[in-house]
């Protein structure tokens, strides 16, 4: 649910296209809220997604930790893993994660017999 501190709301102008402004008239007369509100939620859904490509960018590029990333976008670890698979961002693995994978392998099989 989008909720709104009206107290806190600051007026912005902008110049807006005739053909976008009548796109948004046309939206928020279809969902029956005035044209200030689905600006505001255009906007909130557009900081969204620019800061779910940010974390992504971030952590594909090595430079955050997919936790780091999740936080950055405002999403769930889970969530965020899910779009990692999605956009098939790989998950960084090295070698010494590989021979720290091993030697735990066959320190838990020698350990079972």
């Amino acid at each position: 649910m989008y909720t709104v501190d009206y107290m806190s709301l600051e007026t912005v102008t902008a110049r807006l296209p005739k053909k976008t402004l009548n796109e948004i008239e046309r939206l928020a007369a279809k969902e029956k809220v005035d044209r200030s509100e689905l600006i505001r939620r255009l906007l909130d859904a557009a900081l969204q997604e620019r800061r779910i490509e940010e974390a992504l960018k971030a952590y594909h590029e090595g430079k955050v930790t997919l936790w780091k990333a999740a936080e950055i976008a405002g999403l769930s670890l889970r969530a965020m893993m899910e779009l990692t698979k999605e956009k098939k961002i790989p998950i960084p693995y090295s070698l010494e994660d590989l021979e720290r994978d091993l030697r735990y392998v066959k320190r838990a099989t020698r350990s079972k017999q």
